[in-house]
């Protein structure tokens, strides 16, 4: 009788103190954040990735609570950024600024350290931008079919510069340059934004540029613009044509830029996550920041969603990879 007392007492002391801990965890995650987050850049200050980071920034650092703070970590097509975010603390408070690129690499590299799918949960798509072509105003070319004649008559003679081997700007250009048989020479560039601004030197011929760093140099005239790269034109940038419309007809290429967290983290932070990104993207100054710099806002209705999109991407870059018989790294 007393032993199976002291049995029952022992049960619910367990029942009880399991309660506890399970309170305690969906406490801590139903507080979230309680601190700073921070939100990983793949590219240097002042490039595109930058931008869209930056413009989001106060908004989603309003509707959190909570501080959120830009972490630029530059490089190799953005795959520094991504590994490190990637193997941060599934916590929620390391945010990642994924971009187009991180669904070619799999396809331009051989080894790389991250995997778009397996090591981040999806959140939110955030925006899609045109990249823009656009040279210094010195090259004598002024528009789309003068560049094309004004290249193919100096194959290999012109340049342009891009970031990392295989990102979404590089591969734009070599999509260009197999539709047109211009022989254009590619430099590399540590990021996208660094090459801008040797393009605004004039120590690059042109490049294949972020909408959202580059349109502003475009409006007043520091760089002149052959097109977009999107289907239609921009919004906020209407004026200029599309390549396929100025000679290169059914050129398309699009850059996205969205919010990751690494794998692992807790579903009701990443939900939290994904309503507050929503409520940012659909906030009309934040679309209005991005239009007026050739964005189109697009929120993902869930996760899954995001998380869908990405993998036809990186299915469709692989077919394009395979088309143009390009090396991996």
């Amino acid at each position: 009788m007393q032993r199976s007392l002291i049995q029952h007492r022992i049960v619910c002391i367990l029942f009880a103190s399991m309660f506890a801990i399970g309170s305690n965890i969906a406490l801590g995650q139903d507080g979230y954040p309680t601190k700073p987050v921070r939100l990983v850049v793949g590219s240097s200050p002042g490039g595109g990735t930058d931008t869209t980071a930056r413009l989001i920034q106060p908004k989603l650092g309003q509707f959190l609570g909570q501080q959120v703070l830009v972490d630029n970590r530059p490089g190799a097509a953005s795959m520094i950024g991504a590994e490190h975010a990637a193997r941060s603390d599934p916590d929620g408070y390391t945010l990642f600024m994924g971009i187009s690129t991180m669904t070619i690499v799999p396809s331009t590299y051989r080894k790389i350290r991250f995997d778009p799918i397996k090591d981040f949960e999806p959140v939110s798509k955030v925006v899609s931008v045109p990249q823009l072509l656009v040279s210094h105003p010195s090259l004598p070319p002024k528009n789309m079919k003068e560049l094309i004649l004004f290249a193919k008559a100096r194959p290999g003679q012109l340049n342009y510069a891009a970031g990392g081997y295989g990102g979404n700007p590089h591969m734009s250009m070599v999509q260009l340059l197999s539709m047109t048989g211009m022989d254009i020479v590619y430099v590399p560039y540590k990021s996208g934004n660094a090459g801008l601004t040797d393009t605004l030197t004039g120590e690059m011929s042109m490049m294949m540029a972020n909408m959202l760093s580059a349109l502003p140099h475009v409006r007043v005239g520091r760089l002149r613009a052959y097109g977009v790269t999107t289907a239609r034109r921009a919004p906020g940038a209407d004026d200029i044509p599309t390549i396929a419309e100025s000679g290169v007809p059914g050129y398309e290429s699009t850059q996205w830029f969205g919010v990751l967290v690494p794998a692992k983290t807790p579903r009701s932070i990443v939900m939290r996550l994904h309503r507050d990104v929503v409520r940012v993207v659909n906030d009309k100054e934040i679309q209005q920041g991005f239009i007026r710099n050739g964005g189109t806002p697009e929120a993902s209705a869930t996760p899954e969603d995001f998380g869908r999109f990405m993998q036809a991407e990186i299915e469709k870059w692989a077919k394009v990879v395979k088309a143009a018989k390009m090396k991996q790294l």
